[in-house]
């Protein structure tokens, strides 16, 4: 039963979360709205605005057209794809070897990961190597960089540690090989974890621009985050239009810079919008769902 000091409490916590969801929330709308808005009347469009005032999508349309950014999107899906397989690959197999009770000099290589994530390698040692084996210009340089993320590896070993010792027992007694047990036991268990560390993965793929500024010189080869910055942060928009043929002069003379920017930000933010709530349900779930218990 709820006490008046209770119920005051759980309608401040209801009043504090709604202001914090707003104070998130409404700079999206804003930025939405200003991406939807028509071109004529985008100076109507104020920080706290949420509707779009008219209705255009004229600037999706430039961009739609514009070779560069759309090889930008094609690029950073490639990296974020390729990027948090191989991530997520190499990490259960380091995790899962950490793991195991036999490994010879397991200390040594505990305290080696710990220092390599206390103390990272410098960005000229990195660049250094990247174009000593010849990634430099290559997207690989991108996807390659930072295989196995430290913090993320120690967090997958202590979700593996919760596993049943009997289960993986019970497979090696039968014959199965220790990547049998990984493959078919280990990372069927362990889909929480490896969802939530794949959104992790994923998100830091989907946003690197800085190593990508440094390893890439095509700009083909860019992803959307480098042509992002490029047209928001440094204010180049004019080359947004290099494509004209879709559009009439006087439909591009009243395109507004500001709403194509903030188009540039929807298009670049829309996939982790979408994704996250897809990967949500798996938090939730127990990591001994449809196993034995001791």
């Amino acid at each position: 039963m709820r006490t008046p000091a209770s119920e005051l409490f759980w309608r401040w916590c209801f009043i504090t979360l709604l202001l914090c969801t707003c104070v998130v929330v409404v700079p999206l709308l804003n930025v939405l709205a200003l991406s939807l808005s028509d071109p004529a009347r985008v100076s109507e469009v104020r920080g706290l605005t949420v509707f779009p005032k008219g209705f255009s999508l004229v600037n999706y349309r430039v961009l739609l057209a514009n070779p560069l950014f759309m090889r930008s999107i094609l690029n950073s899906v490639f990296i974020t794809v390729v990027g948090t397989a191989l991530n997520l690959l190499v990490t259960s197999m380091a995790a899962f070897a950490l793991t195991r009770p036999k490994l010879p000099f397991k200390r040594f290589f505990m305290i080696l990961i710990i220092v390599v994530m206390i103390l990272e390698p410098a960005l000229v040692t990195e660049y250094l190597v990247v174009k000593k084996i010849g990634l430099m210009g290559s997207l690989w340089a991108v996807i390659l960089y930072k295989t196995v993320n430290v913090y993320y590896l120690i967090i997958l070993m202590r979700y593996f540690e919760e596993i049943p010792p009997s289960l993986i027992e019970a497979a090696q007694v039968d014959g199965a090989s220790n990547m049998t047990v990984l493959k078919n036991i280990v990372l069927p268990l362990s889909k929480p974890a490896l969802a939530t560390l794949g959104l992790f993965y994923g998100v830091f793929h989907w946003n690197e621009y800085f190593r990508a500024s440094i390893y890439l010189t095509d700009p083909m080869k860019y992803p959307l985050q480098l042509i992002l910055r490029q047209f928001v942060v440094l204010d180049d928009t004019a080359s947004l239009i290099g494509s004209g043929a879709l559009f009439s002069y006087d439909e591009a003379a009243r395109l507004s810079y500001d709403a194509l920017q903030a188009s540039t930000i929807i298009v670049a933010i829309l996939p982790v919008l979408i994704i996250y709530p897809l990967i949500l349900k798996y938090y939730a779930r127990g990591v001994m769902e449809g196993g034995v218990k001791e």
